[in-house]
């Protein structure tokens, strides 16, 4: 699957402009998978994976829209969720699109005060047991995630609590909590794909 999804980005971008720009994790896998030797790829910088993100923040509650954010509002500290506690922010990349993850949305869950992740995810129904192995054996708390297949929209919807990751660090930015739940979420469809 993730072969599948990478293929037809890469392709698209060597052919418009003749290397790829890709980040580590894809890079390390595309060379292992074969799509790619090493010299047609190129290193983007670090820190601007989400840059061409759209982001919103929005009301917990209704759901409703409070501002949309540029990009370099990834550099406020995750603690800003715990701040404000009413909102959640919601984000939109390609790079999660490559890897078959509809947006991610991040908040401060009211009750355990944990910082949780919620998406979609496009996983076959057949791949339960799968995305559940991955995510107990990956989770320091087996109970810190949900996961219920939505027939309608053929998607797995997904929560975790990101406290559970043993990376992750309150200090955080939200750019590094936005990139400990991509790499997350590479390894766990990379996982599907081998298992």
């Amino acid at each position: 699957m993730l072969q599948k999804r990478l293929k037809p980005f890469i392709e698209e971008i060597k052919e418009s402009e003749g290397t790829v720009p890709l980040f580590d994790l894809e890079k390390e896998y595309v060379v292992k998978q074969g799509l790619l030797d090493v010299d047609e790829i190129t290193s983007p910088d670090k820190d601007s994976r989400f840059q061409d993100a759209y982001i919103e923040r929005c009301d917990k509650e209704t759901e409703e829209l409070i501002s949309e954010e540029a990009v370099t509002f990834l550099g406020q500290p995750l603690s800003y969720l715990r701040e404000h506690k009413k909102e959640f922010i919601y984000l939109e990349s390609e790079w999660f699109e490559v890897i078959g993850v509809e947006a991610v949305s991040l908040e401060v869950d009211d009750v355990f005060g944990t910082y949780d992740a919620m998406l979609g995810l496009r996983l076959q129904k057949k791949y339960r047991s799968q995305i559940e192995r991955y995510l107990e054996e990956s989770l320091e708390v087996e109970s810190s995630f949900d996961l219920l297949f939505n027939g309608e929209d053929g998607l797995w919807d997904l929560n975790f609590t990101l406290n559970e990751l043993p990376e992750f660090k309150e200090e955080y930015s939200m750019l590094e909590a936005y990139e400990l739940i991509y790499e997350f979420l590479f390894r766990l469809i990379q996982n599907v794909d081998e298992a």
